[in-house]
């Protein structure tokens, strides 16, 4: 048996446990039996991963940018402790309680105006799937049967299940094998690269086109806002999204936005669309969230939407998760954004924002080095070609940073909580791991 236990673990303790591992649990987009040993964590304060050894290691990613605060955040614990005392869990079928109001409230206070309405998920994945729900049970019950698809761009990324899927890159992204199985939807190109740049015309004139062409079978569209995530980390001209709300308005489509990388101040705004001052019909939220600590997600929409819903056939939206609104999360969550609000949020990210900058600067120039890009707590290094991904950890690692590369990036989205010291450390592991490309 393994021992469950913090510290340090003996070699032989350590050997045990990652050999099980290996064989017997797979990891996220890994082989089975493992290829590469996974690092063993035995405990994580402030932004320090602790392995068995005792060797600590910044943490760049936030747990893919869950941990906005850090781990083992004293105002955190005692959400879930306090809330643990209470109730761990019930049903949502029929019952409410206070965490899930209370964190409803601050939803409804803190995303843009129109959006009053909130499902619970149990995850950012299983949250755009209700929003793609949402979207196809609007049209149904309004009896256009026919607006079934959705418009979306190529380079999206929104997770990993088979509604989701559907709506990522069906060429370059991750789910091409089950490509054959998916719903077909409509994808644009991916949006032109640069926060700043100027809006590309010829671009915009597709997006209207393929509106045009498709909207009597559109039921909306869905994008992340201003950053594609882990389809490659992509930052795009705010104008693109106005554009889109423009175009939803004039066909009558439902703007799907997928904050859940995006939000809670990841990109320097507190949601993505704030960057184009526009509001979506449906927002996706999660990751950050509860901070890192548990698994949520949440779907809000406006009036018109959940008004159209319940006025259909079935009168209720189909969808309800076993673990929907879990109390713990839901403490922890509120407690999270109350963490977030209560702090100089900005300032902390535009530090981050800065220093990468500064850092990363040298980096765009060297031969391995297809690009750098920087925006609000996200640093990336885009390679020529596909990273050596245990390589790459070596290397950061040397540094005292834990980072995660995939395809051709080498990228950090580090707690906010992060001291400038910090982040010099986590930019001169990415500058290092750029000289080796």
């Amino acid at each position: 048996m393994i021992p469950l236990q913090l510290g340090r673990m003996s070699p032989g303790e350590t050997e045990r446990m990652l050999a099980f591992d290996r064989e017997h649990i797979w990891h996220p987009y890994a082989p089975m039996p493992a290829s590469t040993p996974a690092l063993p964590v035995v405990s994580a304060d402030g932004v320090r991963l602790t392995l068995a050894d005792g060797t600590e290691l910044i943490d760049g990613m936030s747990s893919w940018w869950a941990a906005v605060h850090g781990y083992n955040h004293p105002k955190l614990n005692a959400a879930v402790t306090g809330q643990l005392g209470k109730m761990a869990h019930v049903m949502f079928g029929g019952l409410t309680h206070p965490p899930a109001v209370r964190l409803a409230e601050r939803l409804v206070e803190i995303t843009p105006e129109p959006l009053t309405k909130v499902f619970f998920t149990d995850s950012g994945s299983v949250a755009v799937e209700v929003a793609i729900k949402m979207a196809l049970q609007y049209w149904r019950s309004r009896g256009r049967l026919e607006r079934r698809r959705l418009l979306t761009v190529r380079g999206g990324y929104h997770g990993d299940t088979f509604g989701a899927m559907a709506v990522c890159d069906p060429v370059n992204g991750m789910h091409h094998l089950f490509g054959d199985v998916l719903p077909r939807h409509v994808f644009a190109s991916a949006p032109p690269p640069g926060y700043a740049a100027e809006p590309d015309g010829a671009y915009l004139d597709e997006l209207s086109r393929l509106a045009a062409e498709h909207a009597g079978e559109l039921a909306g569209i869905i994008v992340e806002p201003v950053v594609q995530g882990a389809g490659g980390m992509r930052f795009y001209a705010p104008e693109y999204l106005r554009a889109l709300r423009g175009i939803a308005d004039e066909h009558g489509l439902l703007l799907i936005l997928d904050e859940i990388a995006t939000g809670f101040g990841r990109t320097g705004e507190l949601w993505g669309c704030d960057h184009a001052e526009i509001v979506p019909d449906i927002m996706c939220v999660g990751k950050a969230l509860t901070g890192g600590y548990m698994t949520m997600g949440a779907t809000l929409c406006t009036d018109r939407v959940a008004g159209g819903i319940t006025s259909g056939e079935a009168g209720v939206l189909m969808h309800g998760p076993t673990y929907m609104a879990n109390p713990l999360a839901a403490a922890v969550a509120s407690a999270s954004i109350d963490l977030l609000l209560s702090r100089d949020w900005r300032d902390e990210v535009d530090t981050i924002e800065a220093i990468l900058t500064s850092e990363l600067d040298g980096a765009a120039g060297l031969p391995g080095v297809a690009g750098v890009r920087v925006l609000g707590a996200i640093g990336v290094v885009e390679a020529r070609e596909p990273v050596d991904v245990p390589s790459v950890q070596e290397i950061a690692m040397a540094h005292g940073v834990w980072l995660r590369p995939f395809g051709r990036l080498v990228y950090t989205m580090p707690p906010y909580v992060c001291t400038e010291d910090d982040v010099l450390h986590i930019a001169a592991a990415l500058h290092a791991v750029a000289e080796s490309l």
